[in-house]
């Protein structure tokens, strides 16, 4: 109870200053992207890399109420004919019912962020826009009820003891995951896509053998760099390993909405963006849970305390080898942030037409000393995951390369095959 009362506390406080103010952020869809993530990120029931889901059902439900009015571009899934209204009613609308769906517990407080928000900006409640938001989000709720998310009592998975497969690792700091966890939400793997044909679609080709030159070099690169007493490691380098040591749904979607504010002037185009970005970024987490269950490869704290039995004899063990930071209780390969971030900044690329672009992320970890990064090319911030992952203990450097492989090809798909304008004839848009 005390954890749902700082919850309300927190979200009331971000969505006021949101709602008594027309000119902080681009349009309704940024501002409700705020209150929505937040919601999101403050609910523990939704752990480690499944909130993507609520936020892509949130961005599908936002972008088909806004369409519906406007019509600028294609569906993604509701029709409403005849829709009219105010779209800034329906995005409100359509995300506080969408978040409802998913935390009923937080009705209350959700309920007064709406009522507020829509009285602050002169939206009256029988606005017809209103209307459009419910029936948008109650036909993506519905599209998404059987989807294989969230089962009841999903069986563990504790992986096996062989050379090569994950199995559950120890912590070595306070935090999460708690000591030789089970893996987290195997059922990730398996769970509908929100665009492509199959979890499987863009599975990663197989790790290297544990006894190739390949396997042995990216060994002793991330026992050398990602060491919790590693002597190679510059601090700088230690100060990019913790800076993205982050929740990164929620820094991308910040960065989506600083980048919407200061480059989308319509919103048509700021729901789509976000529609794009997180329907790319929940569909390259998919991938990467489809790739992690398929293989299921060991972490490099394994791999190195365990070096003895890989058959390399290029690779030495070490019992006492700790990462700069707690391995996650879910297999190495491939990488599930590199996945995200490699979906969203190609999504970005191809949305504005170039890599260069001026940009800041901002972490979500108080522990790094540089809270603020600064990026000119989308790729630029990409290519940091890859080596912060490394630099963490955590990942072998294929299972990062491998993983921005896969998430770009993800936001190809999703780019080209959905959200297309209604005047796009030299596409094939599937259902769109």
């Amino acid at each position: 109870m005390q954890l749902l009362k700082r919850f309300c506390v927190l979200i009331l406080g971000l969505a006021m200053p949101l709602a008594m103010s027309s000119v902080v952020r681009a349009d309704a869809v940024t501002d409700w992207n705020a209150i929505a993530i937040q919601t999101i990120a403050g609910v523990p029931s939704h752990p480690g890399a499944t909130p993507l889901l609520d936020s892509a059902m949130v961005q599908v439900a936002v972008y088909d109420a806004v369409e519906a009015i406007n019509g600028r571009f294609r569906p993604y899934h509701v029709h409403i004919p005849g829709a009219s209204g105010s779209p800034a009613a329906a995005v409100a609308k359509a995300t506080h019912d969408v978040l409802i769906s998913r935390f009923p517990s937080l009705t209350g407080s959700l309920d007064t962020i709406y009522h507020n928000y829509l009285a602050a900006h002169g939206l009256a409640e029988s606005d017809p826009g209103v209307a459009v938001g419910q029936k948008a989000a109650a036909g993506i709720i519905a599209l998404r009820a059987n989807d294989g998310s969230f089962p009841l009592n999903p069986a563990p998975f504790i992986g096996g003891t062989d050379p090569g497969v994950w199995r559950p690792t120890p912590s070595f700091l306070p935090g999460t995951p708690l000591p030789n966890s089970p893996a987290l939400a195997p059922w990730l793997a398996n769970v509908t896509p929100f665009t492509l044909t199959s979890p499987s679609q863009f599975r990663a080709v197989p790790p290297p053998s544990l006894t190739s030159k390949r396997y042995a070099t990216a060994f002793n690169e991330v026992k050398a760099m990602g060491s919790a007493s590693s002597s190679v490691r510059t601090p700088a380098q230690t100060d990019l390993a913790l800076f993205w040591v982050a929740n990164y749904q929620v820094l991308w979607n910040h960065v989506l909405r600083d980048i919407a504010t200061a480059h989308v002037h319509n919103i048509d185009d700021s729901a789509r963006l976000f529609a794009l970005a997180n329907l790319a970024m929940t569909d390259a987490i998919i991938t990467a849970w489809d790739t992690k269950f398929h293989y299921v490869f060991w972490r490099p704290l394994t791999a190195i305390q365990e070096a003895d039995k890989d058959g390399n004899r290029d690779t030495d063990s070490d019992a006492n080898w700790q990462p700069l930071i707690n391995t996650p209780n879910y297999p190495d390969y491939t990488s599930g942030a590199n996945n995200i971030t490699g979906a969203v900044t190609r999504t970005l690329a191809l949305f504005f037409g170039a890599e260069e672009m001026n940009f800041s992320a901002t972490t979500t970890n108080l522990a790094a000393l540089q809270q603020v990064r600064t990026y000119n090319r989308f790729s630029d911030a990409a290519e940091d995951v890859v080596n912060a992952r490394i630099y963490e203990g955590i990942h072998f450097r294929f299972a990062d390369v491998q993983a921005r492989k896969q998430g770009r090809h993800v936001a190809q798909w999703v780019f080209s095959h959905f959200l297309r304008s209604v005047d796009d004839d030299d596409h094939d848009d599937g259902d769109n």
